[in-house]
C-alpha cells in the first residue's frame, strides 16, 4: 500500500507526534478493513466490529475539542485520514470523514446543545442531511416547528442524533428566508431504508423524516453564524478549529474518500502490473510502455489532488489562527478546489479501470468497487465541478454567489 503516512505535511504546531499516532492506529485498521470490504457493501452500512474499531481508536474524535476527551487535530486531518482508510475501503473513509466533523461543527453550536450531548456520550455519533430546500421550518416560541424528508443521511442507522438542515420561512417576505442547521435526537425522525445504490454502498445513507418536531433555538445553529470567525460555541471552543468557514470548506470534509480510493487503486493496479503477463500475447504488463505511461498519469493527477486537498486545508487553518476569515472569492475557491481535486480522483481511477480490460468485469476484487465507488463520491453536489466552477467565475466577474450557505 501507499506510504502516504510519512510524506504528510504536518503544520500542526504542537501535535506532531499525536499526529503521527492517530495516523498509524488508522494505517493499522487499513488490512481488517479491506478484507472486510465486501461485508460492508453487503450490509449497506458499517459492520459493528468496523464502528467498534474505529470507536477504539478514538478516530472519530479526531475533530472533537479537546476540552471533552476529543483530539482537536487540525482541519487537514479530514483529508488525511480518509485517504488512509479509503486505501481499505472508501465506504468506510466517506462515513469516518463525515461522522467525525460532526463533533467539529458541534462545537460551534450553544454550550448547552454541546453538553446535551457530550455529557451524555462524548462518543456518540451524529448523522447529518445538509439538503437545505428538504427541510421547512417556522419560528415559534423558544425555538422552531421542523418537518421534511432528508436524502443521503450517511451513517443514520449508527447515530443517536441527527443534523438536518433546513429553511426557515415567515409569513414577513421582507424578513426573507434564513438557511439553519438543526439538532434532532434518533426518536424525532424516522430513518427510511432507501439506501440501494451502486457506489458507497456500505455508508447507510439513508432518508430521513421528521414531522412538525420542536427544536430548541439553543438545539439549532444559523448557517451565517458559521461562515467564518466566531460562533455561539466560541466561549468554551475558542480554537481556530472553530472558526474556520464551515461549508466554504464542505468539500474537504469528504475528498479525502476520493484520494485513499484512488491511492487504492493505484497501488493495486502497480501491483498487478509488476506481475501479471496479458492473456493476448504473454507480454509482461510491466514492460508495455503503455502501462508505464498509465501509471505516471493517474499517478500526477493523484499527488495532485493530494497536494490541492491538503494545502487548501493547511492554509485555511493558518488564517483562523491569525483570525483572518477569507473574503467570498477565497471561498468560492475553496469549492472550486475541493471539486478540481475529487474530479482528478476520479480520473486516475477511471483511467486504471480502462487499462485494466476484462479484470475489470469481475464482481470480485476490489477494483470494480473501487470503480463504483469513485463514481458515487464524484456524484455528490460537493464535487460538481460545473456547480463549483460557475460560482467561482461569477464572484470573479463581479456577479452575486449562487451558494448562499458562504
Amino acid at each position: 500500500m501507499s506510504g502516504t503516512v510519512h510524506k504528510l505535511d504536518r503544520r500542526s504546531s504542537g501535535q506532531d507526534d499525536a499526529y503521527s499516532e492517530m495516523l498509524q492506529r488508522a494505517h493499522a485498521l487499513v488490512p481488517k478493513l479491506r478484507e472486510r470490504a465486501a461485508k460492508t457493501e453487503e450490509m449497506r452500512r458499517l459492520p459493528p466490529e468496523t464502528e467498534k474499531e474505529l470507536h477504539e481508536a478514538g478516530l472519530f474524535r479526531i475533530l472533537q475539542p479537546k476540552r471533552v476527551g476529543g483530539a482537536e487535530l487540525d482541519y487537514v486531518a479530514l483529508v488525511d485520514f480518509a485517504d488512509v482508510v479509503a486505501l481499505a475501503d472508501a465506504s468506510v473513509a466517506w462515513n469516518l470523514a463525515n461522522l467525525a466533523s460532526h463533533h467539529w461543527m458541534l462545537g460551534m453550536f450553544d454550550e448547552r446543545a454541546q453538553d446535551l450531548i457530550w455529557k451524555d456520550n462524548p462518543d456518540a455519533l451524529i448523522a447529518s442531511s445538509f439538503v437545505f430546500p428538504a427541510g421547512r421550518a417556522t419560528k415559534v416560541a423558544g425555538g422552531y416547528k421542523l418537518s421534511g424528508r432528508w436524502p443521503f443521511s450517511s451513517g443514520v442507522d449508527s447515530s443517536t442524533w441527527n443534523m438536518l438542515a433546513g429553511i426557515v420561512s415567515s409569513d414577513d417576505e421582507a424578513d426573507g428566508v434564513e438557511y439553519r442547521v438543526f439538532l434532532l435526537k434518533q426518536d424525532d425522525y424516522t430513518i427510511l431504508d432507501t439506501w440501494s445504490s451502486t457506489g458507497l454502498k456500505g455508508t447507510g445513507s439513508n432518508d430521513v423524516e421528521a414531522k412538525d418536531v420542536f427544536v430548541a433555538d439553543h438545539m439549532t445553529l444559523a448557517v451565517k453564524d458559521v461562515a467564518g470567525g466566531a460562533t455561539p460555541g466560541s466561549a468554551v471552543n475558542p480554537g481556530p478549529l472553530y472558526a474556520l468557514p464551515v461549508f466554504a470548506l464542505f468539500p474537504f470534509v469528504l475528498s479525502g474518500a476520493a484520494l485513499g480510493n484512488a491511492q487504492a487503486c493505484l497501488d493495486d493496479y502497480i501491483e498487478i502490473a509488476r506481475h501479471r503477463a496479458s492473456t493476448y500475447n504473454r507480454a509482461k504488463l510491466g514492460d508495455l510502455q503503455t502501462t508505464q505511461i498509465k501509471i505516471a498519469e493517474a499517478s500526477a493527477k493523484i499527488d495532485a489532488a493530494r497536494l490541492i486537498m491538503r494545502r487548501t486545508c493547511i492554509d485555511a487553518m493558518a488564517d483562523a489562527r491569525r483570525g483572518d476569515v477569507p473574503m467570498l472569492a477565497e471561498k468560492t475557491k475553496y469549492r472550486r478546489d475541493g471539486a478540481y481535486a475529487v474530479n482528478l480522483c476520479t480520473e486516475a481511477v477511471s483511467l486504471l479501470f480502462s487499462a485494466s480490460g476484462a479484470r475489470g468485469l469481475y464482481t470480485t476484487g476490489a477494483l470494480q468497487r473501487q470503480f463504483r465507488d469513485a463514481h458515487a463520491i464524484n456524484a455528490h453536489i460537493a464535487f460538481s465541478f460545473d456547480a463549483a466552477g460557475t460560482n467561482y467565475g461569477r464572484v470573479a466577474l463581479d456577479l452575486p454567489s449562487e451558494n448562499l450557505t458562504l
